[in-house]
């Protein structure tokens, strides 16, 4: 028995080295020699580069407070007509690409576009003689973002409103404060920990986007990571700028970390919270509807409704022969990803409950960090790994005389299938880790004592339970590794195309219409998670 649990124990720490591997490549490749190139760009771009990453993070975690709390609070606290459909509704913004939102508002909102020409047919004005924001900004990309990001805070400050105790706030009304004194007084600062944990989540989403940025030119440490390593073919200074991101990501997750600690402090609701909340009336509820139903409609509904028309009118020009193999691509990669994914997330946390040591538990949490790494910054950190191979693998052909076998690994769909492995484990391993905390122990003491080791109890025992909680993990690194950008674009094998890839090139062209059967595709994917997510919500409340 010692033997296999012995086994499980390998098997868990060399997977945790293995997906740790591209984090440590960062800071080692960052950290060795330099060039020119690196010391050019901090004279020169990146300071602005770095002023740029921060303000629009500031601006994107301001502007997602701003959109998220209140709504997450009227959903809460306030009985609403059409409640139950908001509830899920304003979650969906976040299955939309920040890139194909920005098109499509570029599209809505530039001088050629439908708002701008109404204005001027109802103004008489002609070119020059007014003024009109200009979307392509940072401002534009901050509000862009801002629109599909903040469901992280929603979701997150949704749930601590609803487990508020419901005894604070009768005592505030006995107290005679109104629903916004209440608001501001009790209800705010309790959920200040969920605030914390949804921004930081927002922060490393808008640290890690490249699509949108690109889009609307502007230049962050992302871009600089594609640019240096694309443009400049400086694999140490992407590198470095690599690690300067990774600094800002931990200082965030430090910060998530420092806010839950506050969270054993909250008090679960009671039953009467159905009967407790504000009935808004008159003005006051058609404000609330407007405010939530115009975020779904802004975020969600109307670019979505583009897309669709996109599709019907270039339907013929999208069913091509390359939409079919991109498509086929995309099944492959992910469907790679989603199996090699559950089953590292089977082995390391199997090995955690046969052996709950702290060294267990350690590789469970070094196995997720990779969800933490922005995907630019990733694709670096794998990319430094993978050549090292492909340079052993052709030396050893060489001495042997065996010939040059080329770039096997960063060549081939191996880098970018390590990358969504790396990346979204994490998702498979919290999923599994759920399903197998509601296996009782008392069915593990039952198998030993039958004479079960660890792999007839895996098999036998623990698989059947916890099949449905697999199957989810799978579903979701898949539907993940479908969407996925930044890592695609860095390391696709040549001539190889994702769904994604593709519909950002269309949309890099100014032709997103062509590719809005695609970017239909990735979003109606990307719903299937949100759905997962609320549906586990309302279970839990």
């Amino acid at each position: 028995m010692k033997e296999k649990n012995f086994l499980w124990k390998t098997s868990s720490a060399s997977l945790a080295l293995l997906l740790v591997l591209p984090i440590l490549a960062i800071f080692y490749t960052a950290i060795g020699d330099t060039d020119d190139i690196f010391p050019h760009l901090m004279s020169t771009v990146l300071p602005t580069y770095t002023t740029n990453t921060i303000t629009l993070v500031v601006g994107v975690m301001a502007l997602s407070l701003v959109f998220g709390i209140p709504s997450a609070w009227l959903m809460a606290m306030c009985k609403l007509p059409s409640e139950r459909v908001l509830q899920w509704a304003l979650v969906l913004p976040l299955a939309m690409p920040g890139y194909i939102v920005g098109y499509i508002f570029t599209d809505w909102f530039d001088f050629a576009g439908p708002i701008q020409i109404l204005l001027r047919d109802m103004t008489g004005w002609g070119p020059g003689e007014y003024w009109f924001p200009d979307i392509r900004t940072l401002t534009g990309a901050t509000i862009v973002l801002a629109l599909v990001l903040y469901p992280y805070v929603y979701l997150l400050c949704r749930a601590a409103f609803m487990e508020q105790n419901v005894s604070l706030l009768q005592s505030a009304r006995l107290l005679k404060c109104s629903p916004w004194e209440s608001f501001r007084r009790i209800s705010l600062p309790l959920v200040r920990p969920s605030i914390a944990v949804g921004l930081s989540l927002v922060a490393m989403e808008t640290i890690g986007d490249f699509g949108t940025v690109n889009y609307f030119a502007v230049s962050t440490l992302t871009t600089a990571v594609y640019d240096t390593w694309l443009g400049y073919s400086s694999l140490s200074a992407a590198a470095k700028i690599s690690a300067i991101m990774l600094i800002f990501v931990l200082l965030f997750l430090s910060a998530e970390r420092y806010s839950r600690r506050k969270q054993k402090l909250f008090q679960s609701q009671f039953s009467s919270r159905e009967d407790f909340r504000y009935e808004l009336k008159g003005w006051k509820k058609w404000a609330a509807l407007s405010w939530c139903w115009g975020l779904v409609s802004v975020a969600f509904i109307f670019p979505l409704l583009q897309l669709c028309i996109y599709a019907y009118k270039y339907f013929e020009q999208s069913w091509t022969a390359e939409f079919k193999q991109y498509a086929i691509n995309s099944l492959q990669v992910s469907f790679a990803a989603a199996f090699i994914g559950v089953a590292i997330a089977l082995i390391v946390n199997f090995c955690h409950r046969v052996s709950p040591t702290r060294r267990s538990l350690a590789f469970m949490r070094l196995s997720s960090m990779g969800y933490a790494v922005p995907g630019t910054v990733l694709a670096i950190g794998v990319m430094v790994p993978v050549l090292f191979m492909d340079h052993f693998v052709n030396d050893i052909a060489r001495a042997m005389e065996w010939g040059r076998p080329g770039l096997i690994f960063s060549g081939s769909m191996f880098a970018l299938i390590f990358a969504l492995v790396v990346r979204f484990s994490a998702v498979a391993i919290g999923s599994i880790e759920s399903s197998l905390n509601k296996v009782s122990p008392s069915l593990d003491m039952a198998s030993r004592t039958m004479g079960c080791n660890s792999n007839q109890m895996l098999r036998r025992i623990h698989l059947p339970l916890i099949r449905r909680g697999a199957l989810i993990a799978g579903l979701l690194v898949f539907i993940e590794s479908m969407k996925e950008l930044n890592a695609a674009l860095l390391l696709r094998p040549f001539n190889f195309e994702t769904l994604a890839t593709y519909v950002f090139n269309y949309a890099s062209d100014e032709h997103l219409e062509l590719a809005a059967m695609p970017a239909v595709l990735l979003v109606l994917v990307g719903l299937i998670p949100l759905v997962v997510v609320n549906r586990s919500l309302e279970q839990s409340h």
